[in-house]
């Protein structure tokens, strides 16, 4: 039997020297739900006792922030001559980066050095007044990288992609200073639509300078008030940002969770807008990888469901793209549905071809729509030409129009260490995240305690990680996540299992109550 909690945690404040002070977590419902133990399930629940401290623990973090309120001043700006005017800040969350985050912001936002390869350099540096500064000490650690999204290993300053940028740079100069809609057309821009489509297999694509703006700025082009959009509740924030620009309704289902999508489609469907007109059309969006959750959509299922409903599909696929399938052409060539049946294809280039900006792709009519009436295709900087063109000399290798089987041995050689590094961990006892296909592996470290211990501890054995907790996830569901890549050699990966073994035994991480497979592991 498995215990699963979810808590409700509501906000208070306190009045302190004439300033409301926004504070968190007086009470909390616990609501048990007790169910058989599923080996299928994907993702394991909290364990009791587990929640219980760490919930303790979160509120002993909180009750020291305040008493460190009352005898450190904050060195920050306050709201001043407010009165009448919104709040620029939300109390808590100030109080939270105040108080709490602020004594672990060495384990975030680290500046690095040179590239983001199979290794990184970080720089070192300290802080002599419990995070609210920090000053570089002159040192840097070099790491085995397991933080970065270079998936196919591309991110290098050497090799055919850096060649051929450097060439870009003489010939079409560093940037166009000019959106596409007037002097920012370039023909590497031309030609880099032409291959995203082919690529994807669609009619045509559109790419933009800024893969946050892809989504943010374009879904408000193709949605209105009177429209319905059905989004995963773990949808990126550029895709809910640009939901709430676009003044369409809203309604967010279960992650994954194909029962609750159908309900709000049938929902949908038989109930129309609240003044009963039918809705204008109906979206559905998912995204191919979640990167905080390390799962696969549902796609045959979504697409299933999008085809009975007569709705319309949105594809994010910022992580998967390039990473997925057997050819690299995402989470539609590794489920091996036809591209016809999502109407909007979106994508970004920062992470498996190691560059920047994004795409929406999909019929000719959809793309010429966007080029009149995209705001990050009209009024935006255009992509900048050494941009173009290492996406395009990437893409060329993945689709082996370069002439060799680079691509094809880059996309195996990730799936490889995937599988190896996914099924390591499942030996460890600690609770990951995710689908075992996936290249991002979130371990589950649920204490504010432990999620720094972990990134500190194995920054101090070499090892780059990232640490993420609230507000990127929920609260009590911190996390420590690692990222492969293609570029990593399984003697590196090894390393890093034998070290987070070690870390595990040794910070009480070992939560899961599955059972473990000893057997040997083929690489």
């Amino acid at each position: 039997m498995k215990i699963n909690f979810l808590f409700d945690p509501i906000e208070w404040s306190m009045d302190f020297q004439q300033s409301r002070v926004c504070c968190c977590l007086i009470k909390m419902t616990f609501k048990t739900v007790v169910r058989k133990y599923d080996d299928n399930m994907e993702n394991e629940d909290m364990p009791m006792i587990t929640g219980l401290l760490t919930n303790l623990g979160f509120y002993i973090l909180m009750l020291a922030g305040f008493v460190s309120q009352l005898f450190v001043k904050q060195n920050v700006e306050t709201e001043k001559n407010r009165d009448g005017y919104v709040p620029l800040y939300n109390k808590f969350e100030l109080f939270y980066f105040g108080y709490v985050y602020r004594r672990i912001r060495d384990c975030f936002n680290r500046p690095v050095v040179g590239v983001p390869g199979a290794e990184i350099t970080i720089k070192d540096r300290k802080s002599d007044d419990f995070g609210w500064t920090f000053e570089f000490s002159g040192t840097e650690t070099k790491c085995l990288n397991l933080a970065s999204y270079n998936y196919l290993g591309f991110a290098s300053n050497t090799g055919t992609c850096a060649e051929n940028t450097i060439k870009t740079i003489q010939e079409f100069g560093l940037v166009s200073c000019s959106p596409r809609s007037e002097l920012g057309t370039t023909t590497l821009l031309v030609e880099l639509e032409q291959l995203t489509a082919q690529l994807l297999g669609v009619e045509d694509s559109i790419v933009f300078g800024m893969g946050f703006a892809s989504n943010a700025l374009n879904l408000p082009a193709l949605l209105s008030p009177g429209c319905l959009v059905i989004s995963d509740e773990k949808n990126h924030a550029s895709i809910i940002l640009g939901l709430r620009l676009s003044g369409a309704t809203i309604r967010v289902f279960k992650h994954n969770n194909m029962r609750s999508l159908e309900t709000k489609l049938e929902e949908a469907v038989c109930k129309g807008q609240p003044n009963g007109a039918p809705w204008k059309k109906i979206l559905i969006i998912v995204e191919g990888i979640y990167s905080m959750e390390g799962s696969i959509v549902k796609l045959p299922e979504v697409v299933a469901l999008k085809k009975k409903y007569k709705a319309y599909l949105y594809l994010d696929e910022a992580h998967s793209v390039g990473a997925m399938g057997k050819h690299g052409r995402g989470v539609l060539d590794y489920f091996g549905i036809d591209p016809k049946d999502v109407d909007i294809l979106m994508g970004t280039f920062t992470k498996s071809f190691a560059s920047s900006g994004g795409y929406i792709a999909g019929s000719k009519k959809l793309i010429d729509f966007l080029r009149q009436n995209s705001h990050a295709h009209c009024y935006a900087s255009s992509m900048s030409p050494p941009v173009a063109q290492q996406i395009l000399t990437a893409m060329k290798i993945v689709m082996g129009l370069d002439g060799t089987d680079e691509g094809q041995r880059r996309i195996i050689q990730l799936a490889r260490n995937t599988k190896y590094f996914r099924r390591k961990f499942s030996q460890l006892g600690v609770i990951v995240y995710g689908h075992e296909d996936s290249m991002v592996v979130p371990m589950i470290v649920y204490f504010y305690s432990k999620l720094t211990a972990v990134v500190r501890r194995l920054t101090e054995r070499n090892i780059a990680v990232v640490g993420v907790g609230f507000p990127a996830t929920r609260l009590f569901y911190g996390r420590v996540r690692f990222c492969l890549s293609a570029a990593h050699t399984k003697e590196q990966l090894d390393y890093a299992i034998q070290v987070i073994a070690e870390e595990s035994e040794t910070l009480g991480l070992k939560y899961s109550r599955r059972p473990r497979n000893y057997d040997p592991i083929e690489y």
